[in-house]
C-alpha cells in the first residue's frame, strides 16, 4: 500500500569508510558556515544540518520548512508526535483513512504510549510503511498484533521484585540498576519497563516509582552501605530525559562512592536524538565531565546506547559519535533482536561494521522480553542461535556482540547457547543461573507464530501448557544433574 504517494524512500545515510564519513559529516547542506566552541574545540556547524539535501530525496513538508531547527535537540522534543492526528499533521498529506484506524487500534492495544522525534520519522519509509524497520519498532498497528505468549507477565524479569530500595535494583551481586526516571525521548513498543515507562495507555496503568530527588538520598545510602556493588547502570527511561545538573549530580555521587569502580550511562538517544549531543552543550559537558573526574579517580564510565538497524545511522549519528569519541567518552551498544528489523544475517552484520567504525562497541544482543503487544516480533532461540554463528568471525571478537536471553522471572542475562535444554517443538528454552538464583531455574519461550499448529494450540489450552512447562523443566532438571 503506497500511504504517502510524493514521499519516497529516505533511508539513513549509511557511511562507509571513515574519510567518506567525515566528507558527509561536514558537508554544507545549506546556510553560512559557523563553527560551534564546545570546550574550546570548534566543530563545523553544517555538520549537524539536516541529513538529507533537496537533490537527493524530500524531505517532508515540515521537516523541510524547518531545516534549520531540525538539528536542534530542543525543537526535536518539542515537535515529538504523540498522536495519530499529528502524525497526519507532521507529513502535511492525506493519509489512509483504514491506516490510520489500524494504528489507533494498535495504539489502543500497545503498553506503550506514542511518542517520536521528527528526526525517527524522517528515517521511516512511507512509502513502504507496514514493512519498514524503523516504523515497526515505534509505531503499531493493530492487524499486525498477535495473542501474547501465555507464559506473558507483567515485569517479566522481575524487577521490582529484585528492588532493595525505590529506583534501583539489585540482581547481580557486584551490579546495581539505577532507574533515574521514567521518561524517554521516544517510546519503543517493545521496552521491557512497559510497567513504569512513560504515559498510562489504554492498556496498561504505569507502577511509578516516587519522585527521584525523594529516592536519590535513600539510593546513595544504600549503594555506601553495600560495598560489593562496583559496577552502577544509570538508566530509566533514558539518560537522555535527565537534566545536565542531575546528570552531573548523579554521576558525582556515584564516583563519591569509593567501592564503585564502573558507571554506565544508557540512552537510546544517539539512535533517536543524536542531534542532542551536537546542540545541548550542556548536557554533553556534564557527561564528560563525569568521564574526565572518573578517568582522574580510576573509575570507568562509559555511554551505553541502542541501535537496532543500520538504517538507524546517518550524517547525525557519525557527528556525535565521532564528538564523544574525541572527548573521551567509551561508547557500547546493545540490540534487541526483532522479527522484520533485524532477523537477517546481513543486516545484523552490516549495524555491527557501522558502529565498529563509529568506536560504538556492539556489546550485546538480546532476545525480545516477553512484552504485550509484540509477540510477531519475538524471534526463536533457534533463529539468535543462527544468526549468532553467522556473526562470529565476521570482524575482531571485542566488536562481536554476545546473543543473550534476559531470563523471565529474574535469572538475568544467559548466553542464548548456554540452555540447559531446549526443546524446539514446543518451543521451550530453560537455563539456568548459578551465580544469580542458583536453585532455580529460568525458561524463556519462543514466539507461538514460529511453532507447528498443534503446538500452538498447546499452549493454549491451560493443562496442556502446565505439562509442556512441567516436562521440559524436569527434562533440563535431569540432564544438569547429568553433568
Amino acid at each position: 500500500m503506497l500511504l504517502y504517494p510524493q514521499m519516497r524512500h529516505r533511508p539513513g545515510r549509511i557511511v562507509h569508510d571513515r574519510a567518506h564519513r567525515l566528507r558527509c559529516c561536514r558537508r554544507q547542506i545549506g546556510g553560512p558556515r559557523e563553527k560551534l566552541q564546545i570546550d574550546g574545540g570548534a566543530i563545523d556547524k553544517v555538520s549537524i544540518f539536516p541529513l538529507f539535501s533537496s537533490s537527493e530525496v524530500p524531505m517532508s513538508r515540515i521537516a523541510h520548512e524547518k531545516r534549520h531547527e531540525f538539528a536542534d535537540a530542543a525543537w526535536q522534543e518539542r515537535h515529538a508526535v504523540t498522536r495519530v492526528d499529528q502524525l497526519r499533521e507532521w507529513m502535511g498529506v492525506d493519509a489512509d483513512g483504514s491506516l490510520m484506524r489500524d494504528i489507533e487500534l494498535g495504539l489502543a492495544r500497545a503498553p506503550m504510549a506514542m511518542r517520536i522525534t521528527p528526526y525517527v520519522l524522517n528515517l521511516i519509509d512511507w512509502s513502504n510503511f507496514l514493512q519498514d524497520p524503523i516504523r515497526k519498532q515505534f509505531i503499531p498497528v493493530g492487524s499486525e498484533i498477535l495473542p501474547s505468549h501465555p507464559l506473558l507477565k507483567m515485569d517479566s524479569l522481575h524487577e521490582r521484585e529484585s528492588s532493595p530500595v525505590d529506583g534501583l535494583v539489585h540482581r547481580y551481586h557486584d551490579k546495581a540498576l539505577l532507574l533515574a526516571t521514567d521518561r524517554c525521548p521516544v517510546y519503543c513498543r517493545f521496552c521491557t519497563r512497559s510497567y513504569s515507562v512513560g504515559l498510562d495507555t489504554q492498556s496498561v496503568s504505569k507502577k511509578r516509582a516516587s519522585p527521584f530527588q525523594m529516592r536519590w538520598d535513600t539510593i546513595l545510602a544504600y549503594l555506601r552501605a553495600t560495598p560489593v556493588i562496583v559496577d552502577v547502570v544509570v538508566s530509566g527511561g533514558d539518560c537522555f530525559r535527565i537534566k545536565p545538573s542531575r546528570l552531573l549530580a548523579i554521576g558525582m555521587g556515584l564516583l563519591s562512592i569509593p567501592s564503585i569502580r564502573r558507571i554506565r550511562f544508557a540512552t537510546k538517544g544517539l539512535a533517536v536524538l543524536p542531534m542532542k549531543v551536537t546542540s545541548d552543550h550542556e548536557w554533553t559537558d556534564a557527561l564528560v565531565n563525569i568521564s574526565d573526574a572518573g578517568r582522574d579517580q580510576g573509575v570507568e564510565i562509559s555511554f551505553h546506547t541502542h541501535f537496532n538497524h543500520p538504517g538507524e545511522i546517518t550524517d547525525y549519528t557519525i557527528a556525535a559519535a565521532e564528538l564523544l569519541f574525541k572527548r573521551g567518552i567509551r561508547m557500547r551498544n546493545q540490540s534487541v533482536l526483532m522479527a522484520g528489523v533485524n532477523d537477517d544475517p546481513e543486516v545484523m552484520k552490516q549495524l555491527v561494521k557501522k558502529l565498529s567504525d563509529l568506536h560504538v562497541q556492539p556489546y550485546y544482543v538480546y532476545t525480545c522480553d516477553l512484552v504485550d503487544g509484540i509477540e510477531h516480533m519475538r524471534c526463536s532461540v533457534r533463529l539468535a542461535c543462527q544468526i549468532e554463528k553467522a556473526l562470529r568471525g565476521i570482524t575482531a571478537g571485542y566488536n562481536t556482540p554476545l546473543f543473550v536471553v534476559d531470563t523471565p522471572g529474574g535469572g538475568g542475562k544467559r548466553d542464548v547457547h548456554s540452555f540447559e535444554h531446549y526443546d524446539r517443538q514446543t518451543g521451550l528454552a530453560v537455563y539456568r543461573a548459578p551465580s544469580v538464583r542458583p536453585d532455580q531455574l529460568f525458561t524463556y519461550p519462543d514466539p507461538l507464530q514460529s511453532l507447528s499448529p498443534d503446538a500452538q494450540a498447546a499452549w493454549l489450552d491451560p493443562q496442556r501448557a502446565k505439562r509442556i512447562l512441567s516436562d521440559v523443566v524436569e527434562a533440563a532438571r535431569v540432564k544438569s544433574m547429568a553433568v
